[in-house]
């Protein structure tokens, strides 16, 4: 039975071949539309699933209140995983880290690596593989220092006898080889090149007693739970803890909790202190937008299959009085659809081997498609079957209806419904890729929108780079030399990147204050000409004395504060921190950070003159210079002053727009897929203008005898098309408005839809489905009417 219906499904798709390959690769754009999208979703799901003990383990965040308002930040202070360990019941293990950036010296070999400080039971939280040394004593020692494999061959190339070899980490501090582990796979949220004692982040530092108190947060800390462990008891000792350890008043709530490593990447966005969402909103929109493709696909081959069911008429009515049951014609239709479904799934294995890099590209990832594994070859073969019959089942029930005395005679009583579902189903995938168009370009303006945005400093002319080495020893000769090569307009350093603001301060009281609720205020250390630099605007008083001494107890305001301390002009009032005194000398313009979104990112700032603690240099080009010449002046200048140290360097303008990478790649991706839906619903439509062509052939032969143009006769046979597709825009237009209406509530900074973009993607479609149609239609128009009306 089998072998007949392979046999008869191959005679009649060999016998269509022009449709069948329109069926063929409809599918296969939907499928590898899919696939893609699925390989990607898979990527995401699966980060930090190398982890054996992923679901003990926990990162722990802390809330903080600050004028009513919860925020969540990632770090605590230094003593909480010890102190967790050892009071908790329930915490088996516990670990406090620290990361950041340094120089790996090998003799002539010399790296920049990003690693971290961690206490003794990271290493087996995250078990951490080693391939060479001694899991338990590797960090025991404050001098040791452990490797990822790849770091190792970095520093020394293939020699295999790495255990005990000394390095230096910034030039400056000796380190022992003790471990070699294997490399973290990329789908790790916290990563790390080298891993080196936490002890060794506080000892010897006389100004950094407040790493070992409860007075700053700083540590990335986990904690490990023992099995069968309830959570809720366990996550209510830890929001105590800190508030029980803090010797002294403070105005600011510190809670400590529970986050699940299983949660780190895809839910890490939070409000008011509770999980909103993360990268699970995107991975969910992207799974969804791969299910309408496929869709769009499947509705495609229905509608041909549909179509085609003037031809097949007879053919089902001599098999019906031959002894076809309609189970039988349903077996054998939906055998076609597999077949066709099959050889889809085959040309879009192809084409996702063939668009993985430029897709890898685009979403900034190292996808594979790996047929050799189980859960692959499964998806695929789940995705054949699925769209072979979700796009069979109709066109196999349909024409094994058809009644055997009817059809013979020339009549199908179904023809009527089967045309309203066909029809339905175009104004459907119509639809969807007018939706496509409008959220792409909505999208698109969004992203303009913000990084066009006036953010209050030059970020367009704005190179930010890493403070190492002796770059502040040597700070006046550079800022000189530089600014003498006449492509930079000024040097300042500063201890915090434009984009975070600064830092978190808290208890700043000044004269006449009356704030009953703590005021979050960030704080910040620059080099006297920053200002200048990172061109924010001095609207009172004067800037920094580049002698700092003269400037050690003056501050500058940003606006935002001013305004907090009175309507009067805030210059010579006093800001007491600490005991501390500080006068106020200087105001500028508030400048956006943080939430780049957001419409009140622009909060009150303070700024001190004291630069010894600074790890960004700004450099401002001239306007209307050439980057790659400035580029080349910063880069000389700084080898000559910094020689043991690699020249790294992004532009501000960069960084602000890397910000809402999320909303880019929805946005290309959206684009993509429009793109794609169309040339799907057009393979559809073209197929479907053709069979209507075929079906009023001898009319059109008619008309065209009787004097009617070749115009007339195209305006004939594209009307009612153009009637489906101004159906779809209809219905399009505010299913797309209430989309695009949702996704922007979530933005506080946000573009206002225009009438346009709907003006815009209605009058594409409509043209990219006229051109479609008219080419059949003219086809139709011009045939020589003598063929058509021969048979008559």
């Amino acid at each position: 039975m089998l072998k007949n219906y392979l046999k008869i499904a191959w005679r009649s798709l060999w016998k269509n071949k022009g449709f069948s390959v329109l069926n063929i690769f409809g599918l296969a754009i939907g499928i590898t539309c899919a696939c893609l999208i699925l390989l990607w979703v898979e990527d995401e799901v699966n980060y930090d699933s190398v982890f054996p003990k992923q679901d003990l383990l926990y990162y722990v965040p802390t809330n903080q209140t600050f004028e009513g308002e919860v925020y969540t930040y990632n770090v605590t202070p230094g003593p909480l995983a010890k102190d967790l360990k050892e009071e908790v019941p329930g915490i088996a293990k516990s670990a406090a880290t620290f990361g950041e950036e340094m120089l790996l010296t090998n003799g002539e070999t010399v790296i920049n690596r990003f690693g971290r400080y961690v206490q003794p039971d990271f290493l087996d939280m995250f078990n951490l593989e080693f391939l060479e040394g001694e899991k338990d004593k590797a960090l025991s020692t404050p001098d040791g220092i452990v490797l990822t494999k790849k770091t190792a061959i970095a520093l020394f190339g293939t020699d295999k006898n790495v255990l005990n070899k000394v390095l230096q980490l910034n030039s400056e501090f000796s380190f022992t080889v003790r471990g070699i582990i294997k490399d973290l796979p990329s789908t790790v949220t916290y990563k790390f090149d080298w891993l080196i004692p936490f002890q060794r982040f506080q000892l010897g530092q006389d100004n950094m007693a407040w790493a070992q108190q409860y007075g700053g947060n700083f540590a990335d800390t986990f904690v490990e739970l023992t099995p069968n462990t309830d959570f809720k008891t366990v996550d209510s000792k830890v929001r105590k803890m800190i508030a029980s350890k803090i010797e002294y008043d403070t105005e600011v709530p510190n809670e400590a909790f529970l986050h699940s490593i299983k949660d780190w990447h895809l839910r890490s966005e939070f409000k008011e202190g509770k999980i909103v969402g993360g990268k699970i909103t995107l991975v969910r929109s992207l799974a969804f937008i791969a299910l309408i493709i496929l869709l769009i696909a499947c509705i495609n081959f229905m509608n041909l299959s549909t179509a085609r069911s003037g031809k097949r008429a007879n053919e089902v009515g001599v098999r019906k009085v031959l002894g076809s049951s309609k189970k039988r014609l349903v077996g054998q239709f939906l055998t076609e659809s597999m077949i066709l479904s099959a050889m889809s799934a085959m040309l879009s294995v192809v084409l996702v081997v063939l668009l993985l890099p430029s897709f890898n590209t685009l979403v900034e990832k190292q996808i594979e498609l790996r047929l050799s594994e189980p859960i692959h070859i499964l998806s695929l073969l789940g995705i054949t079957l699925i769209c072979g019959l979700l796009a069979g089942w109709y066109p196999a029930l349909y024409l094994s209806s058809f009644r055997p005395a009817h059809v013979l005679k020339g009549g199908d009583k179904n023809q009527g419904s089967a045309t309203i579902i066909r029809k339905g189903l175009v104004v459907a995938q119509f639809a969807v890729s007018i939706v496509f168009i409008i959220c792409s370009t909505i999208i698109y303006q969004q992203i303009q929108h913000v990084s066009t945005r006036d953010v209050g400093y030059s970020k367009g002319t704005l190179l930010n780079l890493p403070v190492s080495g002796n770059m502040i020893e040597k700070f006046q000769p550079i800022k000189e030399e530089m600014i003498a090569s006449g492509l930079i307009q000024n040097v300042a350093l500063t201890n915090a990147n434009m984009l975070t603001g600064g830092f978190n301060g808290q208890g700043y009281r000044w004269q006449g204050d009356q704030n009953t609720e703590n005021v979050l205020i960030r704080y910040r250390f620059v080099s006297p000409n920053f200002f200048s630099t990172v061109g924010l605007n001095l609207l009172e008083g004067r800037s920094f004395n580049n002698d700092v001494t003269i400037d050690s107890t003056n501050v500058i305001i940003t606006q935002s504060f001013a305004k907090l301390m009175g309507e009067d002009s805030a210059i010579g009032k006093t800001i007491t921190e600490e005991d501390i005194n500080y006068n106020v000398i200087g105001v500028v313009n508030d400048y956006v950070y943080g939430d780049v979104y957001g419409n009140n990112n622009t909060g009150p700032v303070i700024f001190y003159s004291y630069s010894d603690n600074a790890n960004t240099m700004y450099v401002n080009l001239k306007a209307n210079v050439s980057s790659a010449d400035a580029l080349a002046v910063v880069q000389n200048v700084l080898k000559k002053y910094n020689p043991a140290f690699p020249f790294e360097y992004r532009f501000e303008n960069d960084l602000f727009n890397s910000r809402f990478r999320n909303e880019e790649l929805v946005g290309d991706l959206a684009k993509i897929f429009a793109i794609l839906a169309i040339i799907i619903s057009c393979l559809g439509l073209f197929g479907l203008a053709a069979y209507t062509a075929e079906q009023r052939k001898k009319e059109i032969g008619v008309r065209k005898v009787l004097g009617s143009s070749v115009s007339g006769i195209v305006r004939l046979l594209s009307k009612d098309f153009m009637r489906l597709v101004l159906i779809a825009l209809f219905i399009a237009i505010p299913l797309a408005w209430w989309f695009m209406s949702k996704w922007l509530e979530s933005f506080a900074y946000k573009v206002t839809i225009d009438l346009w973009v709907f003006a815009i993607a209605g009058a594409v479609a409509i043209s990219i489905a006229l051109f479609t149609v008219s080419f059949q239609a003219i086809k139709a128009a011009v045939a020589n009417p003598v063929k058509s009306l021969r048979t008559e």
